[in-house]
């Protein structure tokens, strides 16, 4: 292992708790998505309190906080097991965040993000399947499982090198969503633009 993996593992998991939710909120003078809504800092329940601008701008920002540690750290040189390390770090400061006492969101936008760099086909593969999913179903829960599952798959016939990693960033997302697993089954689990605001993740 090289000597900077875990120093970019570090940097990851900080990046990632930075909680883009709650900062773009309060620039748009919005209330705290942590008490709002589902509860979730993350752009789908920013979208539901906020509108379109703010819960685009969130999106983009978890995504950018898992693509550029991973970025940065393959041009370090740095393998393909440990990238998928530093990419999971990365989505643990999401949604344990240090700098906000550990609450954080589900980490799906910063899962997607740190699997980017792997290649572009990968992330159309994956963006395809949450929004066909989202668009046919209405439930952004649903997409990201669904997503989820399907990208080692995607992964295995893009880029094997990087399935093993990919994989377990797949199960902590899935784990990250045993309660709306469960409203699912029960069929409680809020749609897309749902302004039920009692609803928690």
């Amino acid at each position: 292992m090289t000597p900077l993996a875990p120093i970019m593992i570090i940097t990851a998991y900080l990046l990632g708790s930075i909680s883009s939710a709650v900062l773009i909120c309060r620039l748009y003078r919005l209330p705290d998505p942590r008490s709002k809504g589902s509860h979730n800092p993350g752009a789908t329940n920013v979208l539901r309190i906020g509108g379109k601008g703010a819960a685009i701008a969130v999106l983009l920002c978890d995504m950018l906080k898992g693509a550029i540690p991973v970025w940065f750290s393959y041009f370090l040189g740095i393998d393909a097991f440990m990238l998928g390390i530093i990419a999971i770090a990365a989505c643990l400061g999401h949604m344990f965040p240090i700098f906000f006492r550990f609450k954080g969101g589900k980490g799906v936008a910063t899962a997607i993000g740190s699997i980017a760099p792997i290649g572009w086909d990968l992330t159309g593969m994956l963006t395809a399947t949450w929004l066909l999913t989202a668009f046919t179903s209405r439930y952004s829960s649903l997409s990201a499982l669904i997503t989820a599952l399907l990208a080692p798959f995607y992964t295995w016939l893009v880029r094997p090198q990087f399935t093993l990693p990919v994989a377990m960033l797949c199960c902590l997302i899935i784990l990250r969503h045993h309660k709306n697993i469960r409203r699912l089954c029960e069929g409680n689990e809020p749609k897309i633009g749902h302004k039920r605001l009692e609803t928690r993740d």
